[in-house]
């Protein structure tokens, strides 16, 4: 099995503390280390180093190295420019079929998720790997739900495909967008339904197969790649083959449409750490719910959020902020609107500071 960590975001919602050239996965938000330390580290009880894959941006790649020393360089894999998770896959994917993995499988991950029970993970994972060597199905994991979430998208399960090391496949109904609150507190209380956490396993050759037959688009460019990786020409193929892709996700492009999906439910401390209010739910919180660091202070404050490092900071009077401060920009904003921040580093761009970007 190869693992492929699709680390080419910048994670805009963690803004300010998220930067182009020090995006969310390079960020410690959950612990000590940075969010692609933790998913490397996950890996290794499964996998040596060179059998894990990172595609990645060319303005992170200096960072990415840094932070990952033990990957060995061609194992890390520059897209020319970012085109949503359907592209990151298939160059992952064509290189794969290049090095003669065409019939290995292929599992799948986002370099700034959040699993706490990792023991749990690696089992789920070893399962899908013994029933991939017999079948060649696409799978999924999906996450039990644990609230009414607006934020994920859910997948309904049908029945029992197969059982694997005690564990049940599912096969997929439908993959459904992200809810309002009345449909998710509907889809969590029937029980069929489950978090999509955007993690896959599946043979290289029919991810590929599944790519040309929903997204044919990709393939003139899958097959240049194919022929030029390990020439000269990658990087003049690379740029050309990146040109004519479709911006698109895996799930939209491929999961959605496909059949023979199968799904495998996990429970596992999973969270994508999406925002700063999701990630507020993952701290340590005091008596009136406020996530603090050590020096700050709140007098008469509820629910509050705050992420401070340079200097101290002090709430008064206030409930349901969200507080970053940094050396050269603050973001004050309310719990409920954390998904717009996302659009900020934008705004600012328009505006000329691409310095706070």
């Amino acid at each position: 099995m190869y693992a492929v960590i699709m680390a080419g975001g910048v994670g805009t919602r963690f803004w300010p503390r998220s930067r182009h050239l020090r995006p969310k996965q390079l960020l410690s938000l959950s612990g000590s280390s940075s969010m692609i330390r933790l998913t490397i580290e996950r890996l290794k009880p499964l996998l040596g180093p060179e059998r894990i894959l990172v595609v990645t941006r060319a303005d992170q790649l200096s960072a990415l190295r840094a932070e990952l020393p033990e990957i060995p360089d061609s194992n890390i894999l520059v897209e020319p420019t970012g085109k949503n998770t359907a592209p990151c896959i298939a160059l992952a994917a064509a290189v794969l079929e290049a090095r003669g993995g065409a019939d290995e499988a292929m599992l799948v991950l986002p370099a700034d998720h959040l699993i706490r029970r990792e023991e749990d993970f690696r089992a789920t994972v070893a399962a899908c790997e013994n029933l991939l060597a017999h079948h060649d199905h696409l799978i999924t994991l999906g996450v039990t739900p644990h609230r009414p979430e607006t934020g994920y998208g859910y997948i309904r399960r049908g029945s029992v495909a197969t059982c694997v090391q005690g564990r049940e496949f599912h096969t997929v109904e439908r993959f459904l967008e992200k809810p309002d609150l009345p449909t998710a507190r509907s889809l969590v209380q029937d029980g069929r339904h489950l978090w999509n956490s955007g993690m896959f396993a599946w043979r290289t050759s029919r991810i590929v197969e599944e790519l040309r037959r929903h997204i044919p688009d990709l393939e003139p460019g899958l097959a240049s790649l194919r022929q030029a990786y390990g020439t000269p020409d990658w990087g003049r193929t690379l740029n050309s083959a990146y040109q004519a892709f479709p911006k698109i996700s895996i799930d939209y492009g491929v999961m959605e449409r496909a059949e023979d999906v199968w799904v495998t439910e996990v429970d596992i401390g999973w969270s994508d750490v999406g925002s700063w209010a999701s990630l507020a739910e993952l701290r340590a919180q005091d008596a009136q719910g406020n996530v603090l660091p050590d020096d700050a202070l709140a007098i008469d404050a509820r629910d509050n959020f705050v992420d401070g490092r340079e200097r101290v900071v002090v709430l008064l009077g206030v409930q349901d902020l969200i507080v970053v401060d940094t050396e050269d920009a603050l973001l004050v904003c309310h719990r409920d609107r954390a998904q717009e921040v996302g659009s900020i580093p934008e705004q600012l761009r328009r505006r000329g500071r691409k310095n706070l970007t």
